[in-house]
């Protein structure tokens, strides 16, 4: 349904880039529909080149007939990508946003349209192994909702929330979640490398201990407590081990993290409106 419409990215970064290679690579996108924007002349070149696609500097430019427009930039950067667009996305087009903090009131009242998803997809959506939670607009229509499934399931998987709050909470638990991971994975490779194991042993070890475990939740559909409790036996190195996570306080940490990356997502919004309200 998306190879015969017309695709502008404003903001190439690593998340556009990683929407519209996905776009490209799953045949769903023609490079020839395919228009990005950003002020990084460089860069525009660069990936004009790798993904034979069209570039420029001008957001105005790029939305022209544009049948979905794709906002990539960064929050602090909104306001200078929105104002060059605004009035000249066309009446039917799609405003898709994966802009963190950025609600749907803010996103239609500065963008001056009303069909507009809200996304946030996370990093491994590079690879097409991400998970993306959005929601739309009253003004969207049901073919542009399954044009956005359709978009957003050559990330990864997708899942659709009718309360935008979700999005928030969203971006505090799975768009910022594999940085959680990666923090993990580094202190249990270095833990090993401390122990004595080669830095390339230890890295094998803890990459594949962390998808097995994965895979073995997905097949056994059990409560990750039941799960770990299956591997802890008494007086074991398991019940030691988890014994000083808690006593370190791993868990608790773990979730004032999520809900400090939470509150700043609403924070990030809350004071680009109140920018925006007093210009």
């Amino acid at each position: 349904m998306l190879d015969n419409l017309r695709i502008a990215i404003i903001g190439p970064g690593v998340m556009g880039e990683a929407i519209f290679s996905a776009l490209l690579q799953n045949g769903i996108c023609l490079p020839e529909n395919l228009v990005i924007s950003g002020p990084d002349e460089n860069r525009n070149k660069l990936l004009s080149e790798r993904y034979s696609i069209k570039a420029t500097t001008l957001n105005g430019e790029a939305v022209d007939n544009a049948d979905i427009v794709v906002l990539s930039v960064k929050p602090q950067k909104f306001q200078q990508a929105i104002k060059p667009i605004k009035g000249k996305i066309k009446d039917s087009a799609l405003v898709l946003s994966i802009i963190a903090g950025i609600n749907l009131g803010t996103l239609i009242n500065t963008s001056g349209h009303d069909k507009v998803i809200r996304a946030m997809p996370n990093t491994p959506a590079r690879i097409a192994k991400g998970i993306t939670a959005w929601t739309a607009s009253k003004a969207v229509t049901e073919e542009q909702m399954q044009l956005t499934r359709d978009l957003l399931s050559a990330l990864g998987e997708e899942v659709f929330v009718d309360d935008e709050n979700y999005l928030d909470m969203s971006t505090a638990l799975s768009g910022t979640g594999p940085a959680y991971i990666f923090l993990f994975m580094e202190a249990m490779i270095d833990a090993g490398v401390h122990l004595g194991l080669p830095r390339r042993i230890s890295e094998q070890l803890v990459t594949e201990t962390i998808k097995g475990s994965v895979q073995y939740y997905e097949s056994n559909h059990e409560h990750p407590a039941k799960l770990r409790n299956d591997v802890t036996s008494p007086g074991g190195t398991s019940a030691e081990a988890l014994y000083y996570l808690e006593k370190a306080g791993f868990r608790t940490a773990l979730s004032r993290a999520i809900f400090a990356a939470f509150e700043r997502s609403r924070d990030l919004g809350q004071g680009l409106q109140a920018k925006i309200d007093r210009e």
